[in-house]
C-alpha cells in the first residue's frame, strides 16, 4: 500500500467516526443536514459537472435530499442501529463515494467510458409464493439456482474491475437460495465492501433473520405490497399481509433500514400514491425508501390489461413530483422518475447495471426476458465481466440509449419520463432483439415476441404516454436549454 492510499484510509477512517457519532446526537445532525442540504443543491444544480438539463439536475437533487432526510427521519425513529449506522457509513464514504478511483480510471482508459455502476443478480428460482403476474415467470424449482461460488465470482470481480459497491438480490425468493451449505446473508457478509439491496416478499424475514441482518448492517430489504391487505392478499396469497406487517416489525426491533416495492396496475395506480398509503407505510410503518415498478406485460400471464393507462401514468407522474418535492419523501418510480438516472439505467450502461438470472442467462435489465449469452458460458470461455459488456445485444440498446439523448447537448435529451425502450418504445426495442436473434428465456417471452397484438399495443401505448408527458418535457426540461444554447451563440 503506497503512502497516498494509507492517508486516504485514514481519512476516511477518521471522517467515518466523526460522521457516525454526529449522527447519534439529534443537534448535531439537525445542523449537519442543513448544511448537506444546501452542499447537495450546489453539486447537482449551480456546479452540474456533466452539463445535464437544469431541472434534470434539480429532480436529481431533491431525491439526494430526500434520503438524507429520509436517514434522519429513522434516526430519530430510531429504527436504524448504532451498528447498522457504521456499517452504513463505512461503505459509503470509504467504498461508494470514496472507493476504487484507480480501478475506475483504468477501466475508462481502456474502455473510454465509465463502468456500470451495479449489478443485479437473481441467484435462485424458487419461490414460496404465487403471485398472479409475476414478472419472473413460474417460479417453484428449487434447482434452478446458481452456485454459491459462482455468485462470489460475480460479485468479486464487479468490485474489483468496475469499483462496483453495490449489489442487488431478486428473485425468485432471495431468502429461499441455498447452495454449498450457504444463504443470501452469508454471500452477503463475504462482501462487506459492498452495500446490498434485497427485493423480497419479506414473508420469510424472522427476528432471527433481522438480527443477522442488523449484525452485518451492510443489506436492506425492499419488501413488496400490493396495497393494503385485501390488495396484497389477493395478488400475494391469504396472510402474506400480516406476515409483512411482522416482518417489518422484526427490522424496526433491531434497527435494519427497510423500504417498500410495489407495482402499480390500473386497479392500484391511485391507492399508491394516496395519503393514507403514504402515512401508513412511510410514517406509522417506517419505511425509508419507497420503489415503484409499473407493471410490466411479461412474466407468467402476461397481459396489456394492467398496464396503468397513459392518463393514470401522466397523473402519477404528477403526484410523484409533489411527494418528492414538497412532502420530502423518498420514492422513485423507475419509468417517471427516469430524468434523476439521465434515462434509461439498462444494458451495462455507465452507471448503469445488467441482470443476471438464476440460470446465468444475461439481460438488458430485470425487465427485458431476453438474452444473447450466459455467465457460466462466458466463464468457460476465459472471459470476465467486462467482455459481456462488449457483446452485440448490449451495446445496441446502449446505441439506442445514446441516440435517444444520453449524455447529449442539453438541449437535445429525448424525453426522460418515457425512458424505458422495452415499455416506452417497443418498435425499436422489437427491431433491436430481432437483428441480434436475442433467445427469450421463457415461454412467456417467446408467445410476447410472436403475438402481433402484443407488439402494436404495446408499441402505441409508449406513442400515447410520449404524446401525453411531451409538452411537460419540452416546457420544463428543453425549453430552458434552448434558450441558454441560443443566448450563448449570440454573444
Amino acid at each position: 500500500m503506497d503512502l497516498e492510499q494509507k492517508r486516504k484510509e485514514i481519512l476516511v477512517s477518521a471522517l467515518t467516526k466523526l460522521l457516525n457519532v454526529a449522527m447519534a446526537h439529534g443537534f448535531v445532525r439537525g445542523i449537519m443536514l442543513k448544511k448537506a442540504d444546501k452542499k447537495i443543491y450546489e453539486l447537482f444544480v449551480e456546479v452540474n459537472p456533466f452539463g445535464r438539463p437544469r431541472k434534470v439536475q434539480y429532480d436529481k437533487y431533491l431525491v439526494t435530499r430526500n434520503l438524507v432526510y429520509a436517514v434522519d427521519k429513522a434516526l430519530k425513529n430510531k429504527n436504524i442501529s448504532p451498528k447498522v449506522r457504521r456499517g452504513l457509513l463505512k461503505v459509503l464514504l470509504g467504498n461508494i463515494f470514496f472507493g476504487g478511483e484507480d480501478r475506475l480510471e483504468a477501466f475508462r482508459k481502456k474502455f473510454g467510458c465509465s463502468p456500470p455502476g451495479f449489478l443485479t443478480i437473481s441467484p435462485g428460482g424458487a419461490c414460496n409464493l404465487h403471485c398472479e403476474g409475476c414478472y419472473a415467470g413460474d417460479l417453484s424449482q428449487e434447482r434452478d439456482k446458481l452456485d454459491f461460488d459462482l455468485v462470489d465470482r460475480i460479485i468479486t470481480e464487479k468490485t474489483e474491475n468496475w469499483a462496483s459497491f453495490f449489489t442487488v438480490f431478486s428473485g425468485g425468493e432471495p431468502f429461499m437460495w441455498r447452495s454449498q451449505g450457504k444463504n443470501i446473508l452469508d454471500i452477503v457478509e463475504k462482501h462487506m465492501d459492498n452495500y446490498f439491496l434485497i427485493y423480497t416478499n419479506g414473508t420469510l424475514i424472522d427476528e432471527e433473520m433481522a438480527e443477522r441482518m442488523a449484525e452485518l448492517g451492510n443489506v436492506t430489504p425492499a419488501i413488496s405490497i400490493e396495497g393494503f391487505e385485501e390488495e396484497t392478499d389477493t395478488r400475494r396469497g391469504k396472510g402474506v399481509y400480516q406476515k409483512i406487517l411482522k416482518a417489518f416489525e422484526n427490522l424496526r426491533k433491531v434497527g435494519v433500514p427497510f423500504g417498500i416495492s410495489v407495482t402499480a396496475t390500473k386497479e392500484n395506480a391511485e391507492l399508491l400514491l394516496s395519503d393514507e398509503f403514504i402515512d401508513f407505510y412511510f410514517n406509522q410503518q417506517g419505511a425509508i425508501y419507497g420503489w415503484i415498478f409499473q407493471y410490466m406485460p411479461i412474466g407468467c400471464r402476461f397481459t396489456l390489461d394492467l398496464l396503468i393507462t397513459p392518463e393514470q401514468r401522466l397523473n402519477m407522474y404528477l403526484r410523484e413530483q409533489k411527494l418528492i418535492e414538497e412532502d420530502k419523501l423518498f420514492i422513485a418510480d423507475f419509468w417517471n422518475s427516469g430524468a434523476i438516472s439521465d434515462g434509461c439505467l439498462c444494458a451495462g450502461r455507465s452507471g448503469g447495471y445488467f441482470y443476471i438470472d438464476w440460470h446465468g442467462n444475461i439481460m438488458p435489465c430485470v425487465f427485458t426476458p431476453y438474452s444473447t449469452d450466459n455467465i457460466i458460458d462466458v466463464y468457460k470461455r476465459g472471459e470476465n465481466l467486462n467482455d459481456v459488456l462488449q457483446t452485440p445485444f448490449l451495446e445496441a440498446v446502449r446505441k439506442w440509449q445514446k441516440e435517444y439523448g444520453y449524455m447529449a447537448p442539453p438541449d437535445q435529451v429525448g424525453n426522460e419520463i418515457t425512458p424505458c425502450p422495452i415499455r416506452d418504445h417497443h418498435r425499436h426495442f422489437y427491431q433491436i432483439l430481432n437483428e441480434h436473434h436475442a433467445r427469450p428465456i421463457n415461454p412467456e417471452a417467446e408467445e410476447a415476441l410472436k403475438a402481433h397484438d402484443f407488439i402494436e399495443g404495446l408499441s402505441a401505448y409508449g406513442e400515447k404516454v410520449e404524446e401525453l408527458t411531451h409538452e411537460i418535457w419540452d416546457k420544463e426540461y428543453i425549453e430552458p436549454e434552448r434558450k441558454n444554447s441560443k443566448e450563448k451563440a449570440s454573444r
